[in-house]
């Protein structure tokens, strides 16, 4: 290997096999570890350095075989076949061997350099099973490397042994044998395969295979490249299936499995009928009455850490960043004379934006941290099999319940893990049941209100609006059964991967990969809608109609204007006119729901500046960052019920504010019927435009629209309908938005009859 050659080599394996925590073992990446099918979608690819040259590793989708019958197993066929990879990395569960192989015999007709790794070494021994390696090695004809993906001992060895073979590695030369009917047309088809082998990029016997195996896209190059006919292929087909009296798939996957059975049978040695610690757990968590309370139990768990651990933390955050980033900035600002609508854009503005940022940094870490910490343990494959009924009656496999609960996190992703479902019906209704799981940028909005409105049961609170966010998704999909998306529900097949230990340096990675997107995502947009916002609310109209700055009175700013006459449309659900900021955070949480804090904190403030003195407390640098760190005790003790009296007042539910000023603005404006009808438009209406470029993507624009449209009528009605029956008592408005839900049916038994979901 020359000192700069960059050679590529590309990781495949099933599901749950440790694919991708050894790609993160060898390139040190932080690419998220999983224990369910479809995790990585997209091409996923890191840098492992050696003495003599660099090796860029592609991280291959989980996947069980190359038929491409989903678009995980495309990506991974046309990568392999792109001819990319000079070797091809097969990551083998040990403890799960025979099927784990399937994959493997494909590989091995497609004649690809192969390095086969044994992973989970350790979970086959405590299943009993002993593997004798160096004979499995002789069978399989090409080099085998046992590994436990859980430990560090042992990936030395692989990475020693990447390095030896990545550029000289050679394919297999094991064979697998086929009925002589089978292997009488594959000997009279290779000469005829010759164009088609160079326009696909694969050897002429694994396209005979393939076309036997009725491959569609195998099948449309051969004819179009004219090496066979479509009657010459049919007449081959069906005169093996007459004499053989089944589909040549089917034998051809029988034959495979012949193959592995004589490997296994000859290097696998099994040592009594152990029964596992995961079968004893799974016999209650897999429970038919024990399965849904467990998992809602587990989901109200991480709710509550997350209030509770994450809310203990945040006065740190957010008197650190704003001793620095608003006060300091502020002090700076003034002390050169900077104008005063200088000052509100930079420190009002852009400072409190990161201040915001910093402020739920604790709450999205919890988050992500307990989410990863289930998903790792091997308990989310468990949710999603559990839900598979529950998700069938609704019309969906119970595969769909992983994007919905990938969207927990963000909606993108969920959107896009879509694309591991082989239906396209099964594909676009999880779409449309997918912005109901509420993302973690709605939880800084959540988190403000609960502790303005009801900070002694918080974590109840936040629990019910999750609920009402899955309820109204499956309300959803049990509409969307009937009308939009009529059709039957595809076949669901998980593996259940074993129980472990959570590994917290993978759990830490994914944790930090997901929290600083959200820093990095959610801080820029913050910025720039709070910028600008500062910027619209000291701008104004004089009476001779000529611009003005510094105009920071509600009463002459131009958001103030716009944000006056939008509000009415909302006043049903119990905003009142001068409560416009609200107003203003439903249109800024289109960039990114945590805006919605960020408008919130910079609108209440800046609209203050008038009505407080305009004597200041001295700027003390070292006072602020102390206090900050004084905070973090405090607020552990605070986890503990305390023997003191705690007086009830506004200050103390502070803890998770910027300032003071805006939950005294919040109390002002909302009461609690109102406050939960706005998070209620806050958890359904139109999602980020992040999430509607997605949904574009995997939707295209007509349907896309009639999400966008459907999310916001609902929440605009459901909010409404809540803030009624509660405070307003509004007959007019309770029965108009008894009277949208009831339109919003009929809209989609009529899209139903046309070609709009086609």
């Amino acid at each position: 290997m020359a000192e700069k050659d960059v050679i590529n080599v590309s990781i495949v394996g099933n599901p749950n096999s440790g694919k991708t925590t050894l790609f993160n073992t060898l390139t040190g990446g932080n690419q998220r570890v999983g224990n369910w099918a479809g995790v990585t979608v997209e091409r996923k690819e890191g840098l492992l350095k050696g003495s003599n040259g660099k090796i860029n590793i592609v991280d291959l989708p989980g996947i069980y075989s190359l038929s491409a019958s989903s678009e995980d197993e495309k990506v991974a066929r046309d990568y392999i076949l792109s001819g990319e990879s000079s070797m091809v990395i097969d990551i083998i569960d040990a403890s799960n061997i025979e099927r784990n192989l399937y994959l493997l015999t494909q590989l091995i007709e497609m004649k690809v350099p192969i390095l086969v790794v044994l992973n989970m070494m350790d979970l086959a021994e405590r299943k009993g099973l002993k593997i004798d390696v160096e004979h499995i090695q002789k069978h399989l004809g090409c080099r085998v490397i046992p590994l436990s993906a859980l430990e560090k001992n042992g990936s030395n060895a692989v990475i020693d042994t990447i390095i030896q073979y990545a550029s000289s590695a050679k394919p297999s030369f094991a064979k697998i044998s086929y009925p002589n009917e089978i292997s009488e047309v594959l000997t009279q088809w290779l000469p005829n395969l010759e164009e088609s082998a160079k326009a696909i990029g694969a050897n002429p016997n694994w396209i005979g295979i393939k076309l036997l195996e009725r491959d569609s896209f195998v099948h449309k190059k051969v004819v179009e490249c004219g090496d066979l006919t479509e009657k010459e292929i049919k007449q081959k087909i069906t005169n093996i299936e007459k004499i053989l009296d089944d589909e040549t798939d089917i034998i051809i996957a029988d034959y495979k499995y012949a193959f592995i059975n004589g490997i296994v049978k000859d290097t696998v040695k099994k040592k009594g009928n152990r029964r596992s610690i995961s079968k004893k757990i799974d016999k209650v968590v897999l429970n038919k009455y024990l399965g849904i309370p467990i998992f809602l139990i587990a989901m109200f768990l991480v709710f509550g850490v997350t209030i509770s651990l994450g809310g203990a933390f945040i006065d740190f955050f957010d008197i650190l960043f704003g001793t620095i980033f608003v006060d300091g900035l502020d002090s700076l600002l003034t002390s050169i004379n900077t104008p005063l609508w200088v000052v509100n854009i930079l420190a009002g503005g852009i400072g409190a934006g990161l201040q915001t940022v910093a402020t739920f940094i604790p709450i999205i870490f919890f988050m992500f941290f307990m989410l990863s910490l289930l998903e790792d343990s091997g308990y989310m494959a468990r949710a999603a099999f559990v839900m598979d009924r529950f998700m069938r009656a609704i019309g969906l496999p119970g595969k769909s319940f992983i994007p919905l609960i990938v969207g927990f996190g963000c909606t993108v992703p969920a959107i896009m893990a879509t694309r591991t479902l082989e239906s396209k019906r099964d594909r676009m209704m999880t779409i449309f049941m997918a912005p109901f799981m509420s993302c973690g940028a709605r939880m800084p909005v959540y988190a403000l209100f609960l502790a303005a409105f009801f900070p002694e049961n918080k974590a109840f609170m936040l629990f019910s609006i999750y609920m009402v966010g899955i309820i109204l998704s499956i309300v959803t999909g049990l509409m969307l059964k009937k009308t939009l998306f009529k059709g039957v529900t595809s076949h669901f097949i998980m593996e259940l991967p074993p129980y472990h230990a959570p590994r917290i340096r993978h759990i830490l990675i994914h944790t930090w990969g997901k929290l600083k997107s959200f820093a990095i995502r959610g801080g820029s947009v913050i910025i720039i809608a709070v910028g600008i916002l500062g910027f619209l609310n000291s701008v104004g109209f004089r009476d001779d109609g000529s611009m003005s700055f510094g105009n920071n009175n509600s009463e002459s700013s131009l958001l103030a204007t716009i944000g006056k006459t939008v509000t009415p449309v909302f006043g049903p659900m119990g905003i009142e006119k001068e409560n416009w900021p609200a107003t203003v955070g439903i249109f800024t949480g289109l960039f990114a729901k945590e805006a919605v804090v960020g408008t919130l904190s910079s609108l209440y403030s800046q609209n203050l500046a008038i009505e407080e003195s305009t004597d200041r407390e001295e700027y003390n640098f070292w006072h602020g960052i102390g206090s900050a760190f004084a905070s973090i005790p405090e607020g552990l003790e605070a986890l503990v019920p305390s023997i003191k009296p705690q007086e009830s007042n506004i200050t103390e539910v502070a803890i998770i504010d910027i300032e003071n000023t805006t939950l005294e603005r919040l109390n002002r404006f909302f009461d609690k019927s109102s406050a939960y009808a706005y998070l209620l438009f806050i958890l359904l209406y139109f999602p980020c435009f992040a999430a509607l470029g997605a949904g574009v993507k995997e939707l295209g624009m007509k349907l896309t629209i009639v999400l966008v449209t459907y999310l916001t009528l609902l929440g605009w009605s459901i909010a409404t309908l809540y803030y009624q029956l509660t405070a307003g008592h509004n007959s007019i408005w309770i029965i108009t938005s008894i009277s949208i839900l009831g339109l919003i049916v009929l809209a989609f038994k009529l899209l139903g009859k046309t070609d709009v979901a086609k």
